[in-house]
C-alpha cells in the first residue's frame, strides 16, 4: 500500500497524532525485553539475571549508535522545519552508512569480549555462562539495530511514527514466537533456552530491518539516491555529531551508572539481583507514556526552531510536561496498588517479591523526576542545546548518585532501596536545573539552521 507523502502540516506538529504512535512502538519494544524476562522465568532466575546483565551492555551500544541515529533527526527536524527538503535527504543517507560503520565496529568488539566483560561484572556460575550466550549472539549481530536506529529515527522525524508502530508491532510479534519456539524446543525446534531467545531476537531485527528500509523510501518529500550514502559532508557530520556526541555521552553516563548500580546489587545477593530486574521491567512501564511524549515533543520543538517559530516551542514543552506528568502518576498509582501482584508475575520465590515490592513502592519520588528530565532534555537537545545536560549529568549522577548509592546499601544497609533512592535524587536535581534551564531560553541561540539560511536560499531561488 503505497503512504502519501503529502500530509498536513498541522497533523504532524500535533502532540497527540505524534505521541500515542511512539507510546505504542515505544512500548513494544520494552515487550520485547519483558519477553525475554518472563518467558525465561520459566527456566530459572539465574538465567533472568544473566540476560539481565548482558542487556546492560546492549543498551549501552544502542546508545552509541544514537549519536548518529538521534544526531541526525534532529538535524533533519531543523532542516524539515525550514524547508530544505534535499538537504534533509542526503544528511538521512549520511546517517545510515555512519551508524551502519559504527555498528560493525560494536559487533566485533562484542564477539570478541563478550566473556571478559561478563566477567568483570563478578558474575558467576550459571548466571555468568547465560549472560555470556546471550550477549556473544545479540551484542554480535547488533549492527542490524544501528541500521534500524537511523532509518527509525528518520522515518519518525518527518511524522510518520504510526508506520514505525507497526514495524515495531511486527518485530515483536516474530520475536515472542521465535522466543517460544526456540527457548522451549517446539514445533520440531530444538530447545536452546537463553540461547533460542538471542536468536529470536536477532532474527527480528532483521526483518524489522527489510520493512524499515522500504518505508524510507516511501514517506520522504525528496528520496535518498544512492550516492548520497557514500557523499561525506564535514558539514553534515560536525551538525549531526553536535547534537549526537553530547546526548549520547549523557545517556551513556546514566546506563553506567546503572551498570555499577548492579555492581552493588550483586553484593546483595542472588535474590536481589533477580528482584532488581523483575523491578526495572515493571517500572519501565511508569514512564512509557513521558518517553513518548518527550520524543514527540522533541520532534514538535525540532520543527518550530527550524522555521524560528520559538515562541511556540517554548510553550509547547510546558504543555508536554504537564500531560507526562499526569500519565506517569496514573501509573505510579496502579503500580504501588499492584507491587505484589505484579512481581508474582514473574516468580514465586517470596523473598524476591518482598524485595521488589519494597523499591516499587518508591516509584512515586523516583518517575516523576524522571518525567521531566525526559520532556526536557529532549527538547532541549531538539533546540541545539545537547551539552548543557551532558555536565549538569556527570555532576549529579557520577558524583552524586554513585556515592550517595554506595553510601545507602553498603553504609546505611538499606539494601536495594537504597539504589533507588540514589537514582531518585539524581533524578530530581537534574529535573529541578533543567526546569529553569529551559525557562531561562538560553536555548534559543543554539539552533542549527539560522534564519539568515533559509534568507539566503530563499533570495538565490
Amino acid at each position: 500500500m503505497a503512504i502519501s507523502k503529502k500530509k498536513d502540516l498541522g497533523e504532524k506538529l500535533s502532540l497527540y497524532h505524534l505521541t500515542w504512535p511512539i507510546f505504542l512502538e515505544v512500548f513494544l519494544f520494552m515487550l520485547m525485553g519483558i519477553a525475554d524476562t518472563f518467558m525465561l522465568s520459566a527456566l530459572s532466575d539465574d538465567a533472568v539475571s544473566g540476560v539481565g546483565a548482558a542487556n546492560q551492555y546492549i543498551h549501552i551500544a544502542i546508545l552509541i549508535l544514537e549519536v548518529v541515529g538521534n544526531g541526525a533527526a534532529i538535524v533533519v527536524s531543523q532542516y524539515l522545519g525550514s524547508k530544505r527538503y534535499i538537504e534533509a535527504s542526503k544528511i538521512s543517507g549520511l546517517a545510515v552508512t555512519l551508524n551502519l560503520g559504527v555498528g560493525i565496529v560494536l559487533s566485533i568488539g562484542f564477539i570478541l569480549f563478550s566473556k571478559s566483560i561478563m566477567i568483570s561484572m563478578n558474575l558467576q556460575a550459571d548466571v555468568l555462562a547465560y549472560a555470556y550466550k546471550y550477549l556473544s549472539i545479540v551484542g554480535g549481530a547488533i549492527f542490524l539495530q544501528a541500521i534500524i536506529n537511523a532509518l527509525a529515527a528518520i522515518i519518525r522525524v518527518h511524522g510518520y511514527t504510526k508506520q514505525t508502530m507497526f514495524v515495531s508491532l511486527g518485530m515483536n510479534i516474530i520475536h515472542v514466537f521465535g522466543n517460544y519456539v526456540l527457548i522451549f524446543g517446539k514445533f520440531g525446534f530444538p530447545e536452546l533456552g537463553v540461547q533460542g531467545a538471542a536468536i529470536s531476537s536477532v532474527v527480528s531485527r532483521f526483518v524489522a530491518l527489510l520493512i524499515f528500509f522500504w518505508l524510507l523510501y516511501q514517506v520522504m518529500e525528496y528520496r535518498v539516491k544512492v550516492h548520497y550514502y557514500f557523499t561525506i559532508s564535514k558539514e553534515y557530520i560536525r551538525k549531526i555529531l553536535k547534537i549526537g556526541l553530547p546526548s549520547a555521552f549523557e545517556q551513556i553516563l546514566y546506563q553506567g551508572c546503572q551498570i555499577v548500580f548492579l555492581y552493588y546489587a550483586t553484593y546483595l545477593g542472588a535474590e536481589s539481583l533477580a528482584a532488581r530486574q523483575y523491578a526495572v521491567n515493571i517500572s519501565m512501564f511508569t514512564y512509557l507514556f513521558a518517553i513518548a511524549i518527550g520524543m514527540g515533543t522533541a520532534i514538535i520543538v525540532g520543527r518550530f526552531v527550524g522555521a524560528n517559530e520559538k515562541d511556540e516551542a517554548y510553550k509547547s514543552v510546558w504543555f508536554s510536561v504537564k500531560w507526562a506528568l499526569l500519565f506517569t502518576l496514573v501509573m505510579v498509582t496502579v503500580v504501588t496498588i499492584f507491587r505484589y501482584p505484579l512481581m508474582g508475575l514473574f516468580t514465586s520465590n517470596e523473598q524476591i517479591i518482598k524485595i521488589g515490592a519494597s523499591v516499587l513502592i518508591l516509584s512515586l519520588f523516583l518517575e516523576t523526576g524522571r518525567t521531566m528530565n525526559i520532556v526536557i532534555i529532549n527538547s532541549l537537545r531538539a533546540a541545539g542545546d545537547a551539552s548543557f545536560p551532558v555536565v549538569i549529568g556527570a555532576f549529579s549522577m557520577v558524583m552524586m548518585s554513585l556515592p550517595l548509592g554506595y553510601f545507602f546499601v553498603f553504609v546505611l544497609d538499606l539494601g536495594l532501596p537504597g539504589i533507588w533512592l540514589a537514582i531518585a535524587a539524581d533524578e530530581w536535581t537534574r529535573a529541578t536545573i533543567m526546569y529553569f534551564r529551559w525557562r531561562t531560553r538560553r536555548w534559543e541561540r543554539f539552533a542549527l539552521v539560522h534564519p539568515q539560511e533559509n534568507e539566503k536560499r530563499t533570495s538565490k531561488n
